[in-house]
């Protein structure tokens, strides 16, 4: 990938649903380009696409036309094997409700993308140990999730999400369950993340979360409305 080639290159891209009979344009003609270790945040209120705009970034769903290019590669056509491959090499998600296996311990949360990726039991043991130093866990790896704080749990999910090293990690609302304090020390986490280099796009409600971005994007009825630094 050249340097100027961006990291997420999206041309005219649409994603429709059906709501009884009519058809609701959940992203509208989405143009957007962003660039390797970038911090964006997508504000916009309730229904506004937001969500829907990380899944396609995510690969976790297909336009219904346009295109999306990740680090040069185009997308849409792609088998769901590649995809999934795309996804697990290349991305990590965070989510509110944070999605952990309540039976595992973080330890075997965390191995989990190790485990699918058929890395050996040594290089899972090497990599979950220094992604819960990294998170402040070290001494939690064997406590299952009901063991832990809700901070704890989004920890844990952090370093799920980026046990793989990824380049892109993508939250959606990674604070909306936490209180003031442990919301503030996920949220130094993520951009201390994003400062070693790791893009970042955050989703939010949080006025004052967005307001910490370096570039913000505002969505009202599927269509990019505003896209200004900050």
């Amino acid at each position: 990938m050249s340097a100027a080639t961006p990291m997420i290159a999206i041309r005219q891209l649409w994603k429709q649903y059906r709501v009884g009979q009519q058809p609701l344009n959940a992203l509208a003609d989405i143009n957007l380009s962003i660039a390797a270790g970038d911090y964006l945040s997508i504000t916009g209120p309730s229904g506004s696409g937001k969500s829907t705009l990380l899944n396609m970034i995510g690969l976790l769903d297909r336009p219904d036309r346009g295109s999306y290019r990740l680090n040069g590669r185009a997308t849409e056509q792609l088998p769901e094997e590649a995809r999934a491959a795309l996804r697990r090499k290349q991305i990590g998600f965070i989510f509110q409700a944070f999605h952990l296996i309540p039976r595992l311990s973080a330890y075997e949360n965390i191995a989990l993308p190790l485990l699918l990726a058929g890395c050996s039991a040594a290089e899972q043991r090497r990599r979950v140990e220094q992604a819960l130093a990294q998170v402040g866990l070290a001494a939690q790896l064997d406590q299952r999730p009901d063991q832990l704080s809700g901070g704890q749990m989004q920890r844990v999910a952090i370093a799920r999400a980026t046990v793989m090293q990824p380049a892109l990690l993508l939250a959606d609302e990674p604070t909306g369950n936490l209180d003031q304090r442990a919301g503030a020390e996920v949220l130094e986490l993520l951009e201390g993340l994003n400062r070693n280099g790791m893009t970042l796009l955050v989703v939010t409600h949080d006025a004052a979360l967005a307001g910490r971005s370096r570039r913000q994007l505002q969505l009202v009825d599927g269509r990019i409305v505003g896209d200004r630094a900050q």
